[in-house]
């Protein structure tokens, strides 16, 4: 992408997606043969109205984005249907779109162009195998494939209250009236996911006890808060004050009445399927298991790995990370036992402790925001072309922490409208220490998801939509190993430490979700590996193995991501020597996008060429 096709405001961008969505959407034409052929639109077009054909079914994204306006203002009133028949329909609009691009000629496309049409079609490939799996959640273009559909950190349940609270807009009356509706549509939607719950059961498809356990316990709170109204209905009461009354009244009536007996009937089905729950934690243990696996490592880390590779690659990396480690430890006087054994001793030092409680919590949002100001001012170091996020950091809702990571982060809407976040979990102060929550900021906000998501953001809408984890988690460990570079750890060599062991965290995920999934390991032999090896905190660890058994495959392509950006950093330089460029490098990949790993590869070969 040129730095002149970039330079183009929010507020053109969707003034552009407003004119060619309008095109886009006029019905096919018939011509003489009577063959039904669609009328000629330019490829940016063709993209937008195959982006607006994916948010016809996931309503809430266009919200999230900020492109429910104009002729697609209907979406901010609409909630993605979760039955079986609206998952099907979902991948039957996939498979028509994914034909298209197939047949699609790109030869004559710019390569801005054709690698949009790449990304398109890996996604949707991808995706659509997903589908055709007996049972579970795809997310398409996204992280969060999940084979249980609703689990300790999957489902409306837990995504409903942070949803409507801090995406869903209450600037007007429409929007107050939006609100009411979507609130009308969630009976349905948490119905369509019991359904799908209730078949899988009867397919002989039950999560793990403990991660049951974990549920039932987050749905039991969320349902008694639905019963008095509660999280649900807080939120219209920021709205103006002449609709808030009203607005709120209808809202309590719809939750108390509607959602909560949903709710109910949904933790009936959690509680039937833990009478006959094992302590399995991997996929090995369910119907078709193998199958979800291996498709689930594939769209996770977009190669072809196998298990055993994936494997083997964590372990041997791990090592690789450790032999780094050892020196520090040894400078700082750590000088007996393993690594993982000494970064154990590292951890439980008071001098690297948070407070308890309250004010510990203040002491981790203002470490936070200093890191954030410190990394913001570093960047024209590191690129040649610029964002400034809007973002803001805040507390993961105290009633999904407990099945939630350390943190997460990402871009906010299109229009900028949303701020981009970094949600912090702060369950337990214990969860993070000062050397190593610098490195976790930079990962979620700056260089990280926030920073990579601004530039995704002003790409056209497709590929503003279509993410893929090797790249965005990948890029966010770069974004970590940038901020090392650029000095972060020059006056605070443990803080260099938790950049190191965090590297090696996602090794040892390579390790543990393989192990977990494909080679049968207990979820205590998981936790232990962790702890043992990599000097982990052990109440951070139990929650982090409990995702991977939940988000199968998912773990796998942090560390994958990050060694392909890291290969391909030096193939540029050991191709162009002298002429080589940090700045331009950073550039030529955050530019191109979010996209599958050999799509990455063509990029930076066509900058290497280009240079």
């Amino acid at each position: 992408m040129t730095r002149t096709s970039f330079e183009i405001t929010r507020r053109q961008t969707l003034a552009g997606l407003g004119a060619t969505t309008a095109l886009a959407a006029c019905a096919p034409q018939e011509v003489a043969s009577g063959i039904p052929v669609l009328e000629r639109l330019t490829p940016q077009e063709e993209l937008d109205r195959i982006a607006f054909n994916l948010l016809q079914h996931e309503p809430e994204r266009a919200t999230g984005l900020g492109v429910d306006t104009g002729q697609w203002a209907s979406l901010r009133a609409r909630m993605e249907d979760q039955s079986q028949a609206g998952q099907d329909a979902y991948a039957a609009t996939l498979r028509e779109d994914l034909a298209f691009v197939r047949a699609y000629d790109t030869s004559a496309l710019d390569a801005d162009n054709r690698t949009n049409f790449e990304v398109v079609e890996s996604a949707y490939a991808t995706a659509l195998d997903g589908f055709a799996l007996p049972y579970g959640d795809v997310a398409v273009g996204s992280w969060r494939n999940a084979p249980y559909v609703v689990i300790q950190n999957v489902g409306t349940y837990i995504d409903m209250q942070r949803f409507m609270d801090s995406t869903h807009p209450l600037r007007d009356t429409a929007d107050v009236e939006a609100y009411l509706a979507r609130l009308g549509q969630l009976p349905s939607v948490l119905a369509g996911e019991l359904e799908r719950i209730q078949a899988a059961r009867a397919m002989g498809v039950v999560p793990p006890d403990f991660l049951l356990d974990k549920a039932i316990t987050q749905m039991k709170a969320i349902l008694a808060d639905a019963q008095k109204g509660g999280a649900l209905v807080e939120p219209l009461l920021k709205a103006d004050q002449e609709v808030a009354t009203t607005a709120s009244r209808s809202a309590g009536e719809i939750v108390r009445t509607r959602i909560a007996p949903a709710l109910e009937a949904q933790l009936a089905e959690l509680l039937e399927q833990r009478t006959v729950a094992t302590g399995n934690p991997g996929l090995w243990a369910q119907p078709h298991g193998d199958e979800w696996y291996a498709w689930g490592l594939r769209a996770s880390t977009t190669t072809t790995l196998s298990p055993d590779e994936v494997h083997e690659r964590g372990l041997e990396e791990l090592a690789a990370l450790h032999a780094r480690m050892d020196p520090i430890l040894e400078e700082i006087g750590y000088t007996k036992g393993t690594v993982g054994e000494r970064m154990q001793g590292l951890s439980q030092d008071p001098r690297y402790k948070f407070a308890e409680g309250d004010p510990g919590r203040k002491e981790i949002m203002d470490f936070i925001q200093e890191r954030v100001d410190w990394i913001k001012a570093q960047m024209p170091r590191a690129f040649n072309t610029l964002v400034d996020p809007n973002m803001e950091i805040r507390r993961i809702p105290p009633a999904e922490e407990l099945g939630a990571p350390g943190a997460y982060g990402g871009a906010g809407s299109k229009d900028g409208t949303i701020p981009g976040r970094m949600w912090i979990n702060l369950r337990s102060t214990d969860l993070h220490r000062k050397y190593d929550l610098a490195d976790l900021t930079y990962h979620e906000t700056i260089p990280g998801h926030v920073w990579e998501g601004e530039y995704s953001n002003r790409l056209p809408l497709i590929r503003s939509i279509l993410a893929f984890n090797a790249f965005s988690e990948g890029w966010a460990l770069y974004g970590e190993q940038l901020a090392d570079e650029l000095g972060a750890y020059d006056d605070f060599k443990v803080g260099r430490l938790g950049y190191l062991q965090s590297l090696a965290f996602r090794a040892c995920r390579m390790v543990v979700d393989t192990g977990l999934h494909h080679k049968r390991w207990s979820r205590a032999q998981a936790v232990n590996f962790f702890v043992e090896r990599n000097g982990s905190k052990q109440s951070e660890v139990e929650s982090e193995v409990d995702r991977y058994c939940s988000w199968a495959g998912q773990a796998c392509g942090y560390k994958v991501g990050h060694s392909e950006i890291a290969r391909q950093r030096a193939l540029a330089e050991s191709g162009l020597g002298k002429a080589y460029d940090m700045k331009a490098f950073n550039d030529a990949v955050i530019l191109g996008g979010n996209a599958p790993l050999d799509v990455l590869a063509k990029n930076v070969a066509r900058y290497v060429a280009g240079a």
